[in-house]
């Protein structure tokens, strides 16, 4: 854990941020040399890369601060103040809150724009695994998303003044932000490999949809969440990423087989 890197006179520079900010460049990047291999018109792509940006960290801070209203009752200020902890910087991200804010702002530029929106998704879609596996490096630094307790031999423990430790003290624990890095660098390798033998547009964006859906469903077993995190169905408890994550999957299903039939009656009509 290593939550700050350096000082620029009193202002600390964290771990997370360069990593989000590192996530958001190679993925910029990624998006920027794909658009010149496939030669689509790169100024679109690049706005689209900023909302993408915008709307995803803007999401992701709403989404949580919904989940998590109890901590700003009567603070509503602190949803944006950066000062609010006595450091800089605003703490308290949810990622599938970004997503989903995210991919209906770039729906909608792509539709007025009259962009292709699921060929457009494609391209952008390994670099989803791209910025993940890189973006959660900072969580593993910074001690957030940290995992829950297990006797494996590759456990971690936390140092003392960090929440993991304040909710575990030392007991070791699944290191799930490494987990997320290495399923996002393997997601990224994929979906790039398949980038030039994917057979029908939507190919891309609907496995990764599905992929990340069950990922995500199967980390929530060994990620530690807080009561506000959990509803009650029957006897089960879930979190709710693991019912966003079911949604994602069928989203993703519904994405593959509509436009897998769709290619093959194009197919018969040539």
């Amino acid at each position: 854990m290593y939550p700050v890197l350096f000082h620029i006179g009193p202002i600390p520079i964290r771990s997370y941020g360069v990593m989000l900010a590192l996530a958001f460049i190679f993925g910029m990047l990624y998006v920027r040399h794909q658009a010149k291999v496939y030669n689509k018109p790169l100024r679109p792509f690049l706005f689209i890369t900023y909302l993408l940006i915008l709307g995803g960290v803007v999401g992701a801070r709403l989404f949580y601060v919904l989940f998590h209203l109890s901590e700003f009752s009567h603070h509503w200020f602190n949803t944006i103040n950066p000062f609010a902890y006595g450091g800089y910087g605003i703490a308290g991200l949810n990622l599938y809150g970004g997503i989903v804010t995210a991919v209906i702002v770039a729906y909608f530029y792509c539709r007025l724009t009259k962009i292709s929106v699921l060929e457009t998704f494609d391209i952008f879609a390994p670099a989803f695994g791209l910025g993940l596996g890189i973006a959660r490096i900072g969580c593993f630094l910074n001690g957030c998303c940290f995992g829950t307790p297990t006797n494996l031999p590759w456990g971690v423990s936390f140092p003392v003044g960090s929440i993991p430790y304040y909710v575990f003290q030392n007991i070791h624990l699944h290191p799930s932000q490494l987990y997320s890095s290495l399923y996002g660098l393997f997601l990224f390798f994929l979906l790039n490999y398949l980038m030039k033998r994917k057979k029908f547009n939507g190919q891309l964006v609907a496995l990764l949809f599905m992929i990340e859906a069950v990922f995500r469903f199967a980390i929530e077993y060994v990620r530690y969440y807080e009561s506000a995190m959990y509803f009650s169905l029957g006897r089960i408890h879930p979190t709710y990423n693991q019912v966003f994550s079911i949604s994602l999957f069928l989203l993703g299903l519904a994405i593959y087989i509509h436009q897998k039939r769709r290619s093959k009656s194009v197919n018969k009509l040539l």
